[in-house]
This record gives structure tokens, sequence and C-alpha cells, in this order.
């Protein structure tokens, strides 16, 4: 009970710090002991050392504290129990994670499991060399047991959550926030499908012929965070937004990373707060069931589905869920075989080509092609600025220490020449045709942000029609699970027009 003690203190190091022991729910408490309870039990039969046992639970206590202050550096938000899936992923793509733990806190991390590992192999005999086998195993089984029953008793007070993650982590604990996460994760979602209501008609007459949409990675108009930078970074993206049909800002469900939120926010309609826990990863559980989605509504229209993500399929199951979503093909990183870089990323100009090939070789197919980018992901502090880029970026010279936002800009750049090259190939090819645009998540740029000010959580949308040009595009700032709906009714794709559409339209829930 001494190493559950100090587990309760540990938890003090936790940025922000939970509250006290006595100001948190009863039934926390219950759950805390009772999850050490039950892993010391299981450490203890295979090491059979108890002060090694409760070191190594200490050790990996100490881990997930350390990881979650990073994130929380860098996202905004703790260690969640739907994260641990991301500890197999760091193995696959250390680049994407491991940076963000910083080289301090791994060797503190490090030393932990050394200092656990030295108290076990050194220090402690174990228990077999003085105990009958039937004592030790009656021991283990009496821990199990009380471990058990005490979450059982922590399950029985049904602790609430709010899903907001920090706050419950702050009133719950680490540990016993995740059980309570992991819990009402495996418990039925009753979601709405608002698709489905569309899906239940036929589709109206289309007034366009392709309809590409580009999900930015990490874009937004970073000419709101800092006045320096020069106008013509994004003038691609100022034309089309000058000539769209609705641009503006538009409200996302992720900050800094996670963009599965965003992502399935657009194909459903659906709102993070309407989602309950599994707003945090809808794909690994939610999504695998049949869903009506805007994919599904558009191919039931006679559009092709198509996914271009130049990246690995199996990253966040995208190769499993997606089919399930409607798309018909999913072009994964295995179709980019020798194209371009910029950064450790296939480039967003190598992308906007594969797009442009897609599109001229459709014949008369319609095609929705939905794009992810990978270009701008980062982590961008491990990229140096060249040469000039100062000079070519900026109007006036950031602060110190904002390397990051060069680097950012560099890739923003490409970003928004492949805007206007996907347009020119829209405007080329016969017949209508429809881009849509928008970002997922302000990048991750935490330096820049201590010097600058944090952005707000907005990014930056517009949808471009071929032919319906306008002098000022339409300023209309949206919730990204609507932004499929106003794609849907521009494109005359609902059944019934005007405030009928728009009442049997995807709304926040």
């Amino acid at each position: 009970m001494s190493g559950a003690g100090l587990s309760l203190l540990v938890e003090r190091f936790l940025v922000p710090p939970p509250l006290p022991v006595w100001r948190r729910p009863a039934a926390t408490l219950a759950i805390h002991l009772g999850l050490w309870l039950w892993l010391m039990a299981c450490l203890l039969l295979v090491l059979q050392r108890p002060v090694f046992s409760a070191a190594l639970l200490l050790a990996g206590l100490l881990f997930l504290i350390l990881v979650s202050n990073a994130k929380y550096d860098s996202l905004r938000e703790p260690f969640l129990f739907q994260d641990f899936e991301y500890f197999r992923d760091a193995l696959r793509h250390p680049r994407l994670y491991l940076p963000f733990l910083g080289i301090g806190r791994a060797v503190l991390a490090l030393l932990a499991v050394a200092g656990a590992l030295g108290a076990g192999l050194v220090i402690e005999q174990p228990l077999t060399a003085s105990l009958a086998v039937r004592d030790f195993l009656g021991g283990s089984a009496i821990l199990a047991l009380s471990g058990l029953a005490l979450l059982w008793i922590g399950r029985r007070k049904a602790v609430p959550v709010s899903y907001e993650a920090t706050a419950d982590l702050q009133r719950l604990g680490l540990m016993a926030a995740m059980w309570r996460y992991g819990e009402d994760e495996l418990l039925a979602a009753p979601v709405s499908q608002p698709y489905a209501l569309l899906a239940a008609s036929p589709p109206g007459a289309a007034n366009a012929d392709h309809l590409v949409v580009v999900q930015s990675e990490s874009f937004f108009d970073v000419r709101r965070l800092f006045s320096g930078v020069r106008r013509e970074v994004l003038s691609e993206f100022d034309a089309l937004r000058a000539g769209s049909i609705a641009h503006g800002q538009l409200e996302v469900a992720a900050w800094g990373a996670n963009t599965v939120r965003t992502e399935f926010a657009f194909f459903s309609g659906l709102s993070s707060e309407s989602l309950g826990v599994h707003r945090f990863n809808p794909y690994r559980r939610l999504a695998r069931r049949p869903m009506t989605t805007l994919v599904g509504f558009l191919k039931s229209c006679g559009y092709r589905t198509v996914c271009v993500h130049p990246y690995h399929a199996g990253f966040y199951a995208r190769d499993k869920v997606f089919p399930l979503l409607g798309f018909d093909e999913f072009i994964d990183i295995r179709g980019f075989a020798g194209a371009a870089r910029s950064g450790p990323y296939i480039g967003d100009l190598a992308v906007a080509e594969k797009v442009c090939s897609l599109l001229r070789t459709a014949g008369g197919q319609r095609l929705f092609v939905f794009v992810i980018t990978m270009e701008n992901h980062g982590p961008l502090h491990l990229e140096k600025v060249l040469p000039g880029e100062a000079e070519r970026f900026y109007t006036l010279p950031p602060p110190s220490g904002c390397d990051d936002l060069a680097v950012y800009l560099r890739h923003l750049c490409h970003a928004d020449r492949m805007a206007g090259m996907l347009r020119a190939e829209l405007e080329n090819l016969p017949g209508n045709g429809s881009l849509c645009w928008f970002g997922d998540h302000v990048p991750i740029m935490p330096e820049v942000y201590r010097r600058v000010g944090p952005p707000g959580e907005n990014t930056d949308y517009f949808f471009w029609q071929k032919g319906r040009q306008t002098d000022q595009g339409i300023r209309h700032d949206l919730a990204v699970e609507n932004l499929g709906c106003l794609l849907l009714q521009e494109m005359g794709l609902l059944v019934a027009p005007g405030e009928e559409a728009q009442d049997r339209a995807p709304r926040r829930h």
C-alpha cells in the first residue's frame, strides 16, 4: 500500500495538477487503489519481487505523467486512455511523436526505469526463495481480488465525466480519469446520422462535376498570428477566397494535432459534443460501424469517391475505416513512389500533381477526391531555416526563437501553390468543378506562441466553384461539421432548395 500512496504523490507532478485526494470524489480513490493493486498483483506473479514490482509501476506512472505533460505543452490536452494506441504508433512512426517528448523527459524516464531495474535485479530476492509457492500465489490472489473489489466499488458509484479532458483529469486524477474514459468507450454510443436523412431521398440535380476537398495539414491564415508575414505568402489562397462562393474561419475539433477529429466531423456532420468519449478518436470504435456520411451520400449521387493521403494507410486505421465511410479507393504513400518530398514528407505539389492526374483521367465519371496532406505536419523544430527565407517571408522579423514559424511558412507557401494548381486544373477541364479547402488544426509551435501569443482555435476554409466567381467572397464562419452541408447546397445536391434544404441539412448537435 505504500507504493499506492506514493503513486498519489507522483500524480502531483502532472500539469495541470489534479485536486488533492480529499477533494476528489471518493469513488476515484477506490478506482486508483484498485488499479494499483490489480496491476501490482499481475507484476508480482511475473517478477516475484514486491519492491521491484512497485518500483516498476511507479516508473510507468511517472513515464505517463511525463508524456502527459509533454502533450499538454504542445496540444493543451493531457494524456487520455485513447492515447495508449499511440505508443504502438510511436514505434512505427517515431518522428511524429518522440521529438515532442523532449530529451530531458526521455532521460528522466530512462533513469526511472533504470532505478526500478536496479532495485529489482540487484537488491531484492524473489519471494519464492523464502515462501512456499502456495503462500506466494495466495498472497498474489488476495492483492488481485482486493483490486478488483475496489474497482467494482468505484464502478458502482458511476463517477460522471464531462469529456473536457483537462477538467476531468484535475477532478479525478490521471488513473481514475483514464479508467472512466476506457469504461465509457466500451458503451454503445447512440449518435444521430444527419446524412441518413439526405440519403433517404434521391439527390437533386447537380450543377457541378468533379469535387475536390483538401484537408490541408496545419493550415490557417498565419497572418492573423503575426502581422509581419508577407501577404504574398498566401496569394493563391487570397485570390481563391476573393472569388469563392463562401469562405471564413472554421471551428474545428482539434488543436495542434488529432486530425481525425476534424476529419470525422466533416464526414459525419456531427459535432464533437455529440460524440461523448468518442470525440477523442472516433476511428477507434465509433466509425467502425455502418454510418451514412457525406462520402456515402456523394457515392449515392453517382460520384466515384477517392481519398489521397501521402502517408501510410494504416495510420489511424484509415485503411479499415475509410471503406466503411464510403470511399471506393484509397491512394496512400504507396501511390507516391519517387515523388518529391518537402522536408520529411511527400510535398504538397506532388500531391497536387496526383490529384490533377486523377481528374484528367476520370473520363465521364464524376470524382469526389478528398485529400489529406502531410507536408506541414512537423515536428517543425527538427527542420532548419534556409538562407534568404527570412527576407522572403517577412516584412518585419519576428522575435528571436521563432525559427519554427519560418519553417511553417515555407511549407505554407507550397500549400498555397497547391491550391492554385488545383484551381487551374479544374478551370482547364470541361464541365463544372468545385474546390473546397480547409485546415485541420493550427500547427504545433509552442516556442513561437510563447513569443508572439497563441493563435485562436479556428482554421480557415473556402469553397470555390468554376464559373461562379464573385468579386467579394461571402464570409460565412461555421463549424467543420456544417461544411459538408454547405457544399451540397451550393452544388445543387440537396433535394429541396432554399429553406427546406436548410432545414434538412446537417447541423451542430
